[in-house]
């Protein structure tokens, strides 16, 4: 199944009590980048491992997000779902299970991104957002990073940050070189 994009409300409601689906154009104009790879077939640790040299990914661990096995679950859930920005680009890669990603769009409207098992995509520097699970509460992802892990969530507003500027700031230069392919 093709990843699902749509808009929502500010606590992350369908608008109009439907979901309207966005084509994944919506996603590249605000520089996401997406694959949808499978995890159970080996051909696909090749295509990882291309992505991860192609973009200099040379680091990786995972996370469990259930009840059970995320020590103080509700809270860091809680977190995850406050909007914020990291310095560093955001990639996660859906091993199992399934989550909602929330973007600002270009009007600083939601846009909400399913992700389930194969998808991975890359949030850049400096783009607000924030996360939840889906109706199955439980996700297995694999986060990759460049160099060492850093994850430090930087609450909005941010708009003094230096990345989050050099991120508005490409936005408004019509895209240049904002997204690189993916697929």
């Amino acid at each position: 199944m093709a990843l699902q994009v749509w808009m929502v409300g500010e606590n992350g409601e369908d608008l109009k009590n439907h979901r309207e689906l966005l084509p994944l154009s919506k996603l590249q104009e605000i520089g996401v980048l997406y694959w949808h790879l499978d995890p159970k077939k080996s051909e696909s640790e090749e295509e990882l491992a291309k992505i991860r040299k192609d973009r200099g990914y040379n680091y990786m661990d995972y996370l469990d997000i259930c009840p059970g096995k995320l020590a103080n679950f509700e809270e860091k859930l809680k977190n995850f779902f406050t909007e914020h920005m990291h310095a560093d680009e955001e990639i996660r890669y859906c091993l199992e299970g399934g989550g909602y990603f929330d973007v600002r769009d270009k009007d600083d409207k939601w846009v909400r991104i399913w992700i389930k098992e194969g998808d991975m995509i890359v949030l850049p520097a400096g783009i607000y957002h924030r996360f939840t699970l889906d109706a199955a509460n439980h996700v297995k992802l694999m986060r990759l990073f460049l160099g060492e892990p850093v994850w430090t969530a930087h609450n909005r507003p941010q708009e003094d940050h230096p990345v989050r500027q050099e991120y508005v700031k490409r936005l408004t230069d019509d895209n240049a070189g904002l997204a690189l392919a993916a697929h």
